[in-house]
């Protein structure tokens, strides 16, 4: 049980800093810099991207597992799991304006590019590629809805600081925003090789 525990903490931490999907792997980048203007709209895309994650990755793992690689379909993973992140996205859609029509204005055409955001779909990739059990496919989502959580909550404090910045012209909007994302890249570059996995 210890070592099961410790395998999905290291899973977690490696998603969340060591291999961050926005910073080391550079995927998202649409979402990220168009929601991380204001940390309102950070915050709620954050909440819905990491329940989006662990969710679709463990209905993904299921559907992998128990119904694609028994049927030797595996070769249509990519289809599938773009259907199920689709639907959880569109669940997450009618549930937002229902419950935070506010937020679901502000975030606009972005929760609609939940479905096809690359690290939605790379999550239950991975856990197929890597042959992770359900708990580990769950931490890691989880760990990788974090990470992501963590780089927009990042970007979005330092850019509501930049808009009373007194910031060259040249590099107003978001030619500071990729400067920025560059620098935070290069911190989180010092994660590298903490845990080997």
């Amino acid at each position: 049980m210890g070592s099961e525990f410790t395998r999905m903490f290291e899973l977690f931490i490696s998603a969340s800093l060591i291999n961050n999907f926005v910073f080391t792997r550079f995927l998202g980048l649409c979402i990220f810099f168009g929601v991380s203007k204001k940390m309102e709209t950070a915050a709620g895309m954050s909440v819905t991207f990491t329940a989006v994650m662990m969710i679709s990755a463990a209905l993904s793992w299921v559907i992998f597992n128990h119904v694609m690689v028994p049927l030797e379909i595996t070769f249509l993973k990519i289809v599938v799991f773009i259907g199920i992140v689709a639907g959880f996205v569109q669940a997450s859609d009618t549930i937002m304006r229902k419950v935070a029509p506010g937020l679901y204005y502000k975030l606009g055409i972005y929760l609609a590019l939940i479905s096809t955001n690359c690290i939605i779909l790379a999550v239950p990739l991975i856990n197929a590629g890597e042959h992770y059990s359900f708990l580990e496919g769950i931490a890691f989502g989880f760990g990788s809805g974090i990470g992501f959580a963590i780089a927009l909550v990042l970007m979005a404090s330092i850019r509501e600081k930049l808009e009373i910045a007194d910031v060259p012209a040249p590099f107003k909007g978001m030619p500071i925003a990729f400067v920025v994302t560059g620098l935070i890249a290069l911190a989180f570059a010092g994660f590298s090789g903490l845990i080997t996995l």
